[in-house]
């Protein structure tokens, strides 16, 4: 992972994160204002008139405003579906990226962990090796 200097995966991840965010919330506000603007239209033709052609007409245009509140409605449901999908695998890649970090961690540990043990190896065997010699020299051995 390189993290220096605002190149890699890093950096481009965040910018394809920003250009989504910036997408998501475009079709926030596309929707939102389908759904006042239908309404408003809605209200505006839902007064009573007398003529029955006039009637049915304002009943179609009726029917097509809601029509096309509840299509907004919908893909506003799908939007909040994404964004929960969008943080659930967020999630997952930052749980990579920490696993991973670990993992190295752990390795540089590991490596270090052997580099001791192996000195302390060698101390004992030269030690050993230094008792053994002065046993075998020493007058006590009987």
């Amino acid at each position: 992972m390189n993290k220096a200097g605002g190149s890699g995966p890093t950096a481009a991840a965040a910018a394809a994160a920003a250009q989504k965010q910036k997408n998501l919330m475009q079709r926030v506000e596309t929707d939102i204002a389908n759904i006042v603007d239908n309404f408003s239209q809605l209200v505006n033709v839902a007064r009573v008139s007398d003529p029955p052609v006039r009637n049915s007409q304002e009943a179609f245009t009726m029917e097509m405003r809601a029509s096309r509140m509840v299509q907004a409605g919908d893909s506003l449901l799908k939007l909040v579906s994404e964004l929960k999908q969008t943080a659930i695998f967020a999630g997952f890649a930052s749980l990579t990226d920490h696993v991973e970090q670990k993992t190295a961690e752990f390795n540089k540990h590991t490596e270090k962990t052997d580099r001791v043990l192996a000195r302390i190896g060698e101390e004992a065997s030269a030690s050993l090796k230094e008792l053994e010699e002065l046993y075998y020299s020493s007058e006590r051995r009987s």
